[in-house]
Protein backbone atom coordinates (compact mmCIF):
# COMPACT_ATOMS: atom_id res chain seq x y z
CA UNK A 1 0.00 0.00 0.00
CA UNK A 2 1.75 3.40 -1.22
CA UNK A 3 1.12 6.82 0.68
CA UNK A 4 0.41 9.08 -1.44
CA UNK A 5 -3.01 10.99 -0.81
CA UNK A 6 -5.76 9.40 -3.85
CA UNK A 7 -8.80 11.62 -4.10
CA UNK A 8 -12.07 10.02 -5.31
CA UNK A 9 -15.37 11.36 -6.89
CA UNK A 10 -18.00 9.77 -9.14
CA UNK A 11 -17.84 10.84 -12.45
CA UNK A 12 -21.46 11.51 -14.21
CA UNK A 13 -19.54 12.11 -17.37
CA UNK A 14 -17.81 8.67 -17.66
CA UNK A 15 -20.77 6.91 -14.90
CA UNK A 16 -17.30 5.60 -12.96
CA UNK A 17 -15.42 6.08 -10.22
CA UNK A 18 -12.07 8.48 -10.48
CA UNK A 19 -8.90 8.31 -8.54
CA UNK A 20 -6.53 10.63 -8.73
CA UNK A 21 -2.90 10.94 -7.16
CA UNK A 22 -2.21 14.95 -6.99
CA UNK A 23 1.07 14.48 -5.31
CA UNK A 24 1.65 12.13 -9.09
CA UNK A 25 1.13 14.24 -11.70
CA UNK A 26 -1.37 12.87 -14.18
CA UNK A 27 -1.55 9.65 -12.13
CA UNK A 28 -5.14 8.68 -12.20
CA UNK A 29 -7.41 5.50 -12.61
CA UNK A 30 -10.80 4.79 -12.29
CA UNK A 31 -13.50 1.74 -11.59
CA UNK A 32 -17.00 0.50 -11.25
CA UNK A 33 -17.10 0.75 -7.33
CA UNK A 34 -15.20 3.07 -5.23
CA UNK A 35 -12.97 0.07 -3.74
CA UNK A 36 -12.15 -0.78 -7.77
CA UNK A 37 -10.81 2.60 -8.48
CA UNK A 38 -8.80 2.75 -5.00
CA UNK A 39 -7.44 -1.36 -6.11
CA UNK A 40 -6.88 0.62 -9.77
CA UNK A 41 -4.89 3.57 -8.56
CA UNK A 42 -2.75 1.16 -6.32
CA UNK A 43 -1.81 -0.12 -9.72
CA UNK A 44 -1.22 2.68 -11.49
CA UNK A 45 0.64 4.71 -8.23
CA UNK A 46 3.31 1.54 -8.56
CA UNK A 47 3.71 1.77 -12.53
CA UNK A 48 4.09 5.75 -12.20
CA UNK A 49 6.61 5.38 -9.58
CA UNK A 50 8.42 2.44 -11.81
CA UNK A 51 8.49 4.46 -15.16
CA UNK A 52 9.61 7.70 -13.03
CA UNK A 53 13.17 5.73 -11.77
CA UNK A 54 13.58 3.85 -14.80
CA UNK A 55 13.85 7.39 -16.40
CA UNK A 56 15.39 9.00 -13.86
CA UNK A 57 13.21 10.97 -12.80
CA UNK A 58 12.58 12.61 -8.99
CA UNK A 59 10.05 10.74 -7.03
CA UNK A 60 7.92 12.75 -4.77
CA UNK A 61 7.37 11.78 -1.33
CA UNK A 62 4.58 11.52 0.17
CA UNK A 63 3.36 14.51 1.83
CA UNK A 64 0.42 12.29 4.52
CA UNK A 65 -2.00 14.48 5.95
CA UNK A 66 -3.27 17.26 4.93
CA UNK A 67 -3.02 20.58 8.20
CA UNK A 68 -6.31 22.07 6.66
CA UNK A 69 -9.31 21.13 5.03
Amino acid sequence: MYKYEIIVYWSDEDRLYVAEVPELPGCMADGKTYQEAIKNAQIVISEWLETAESMGREIPQPKGKLAYA
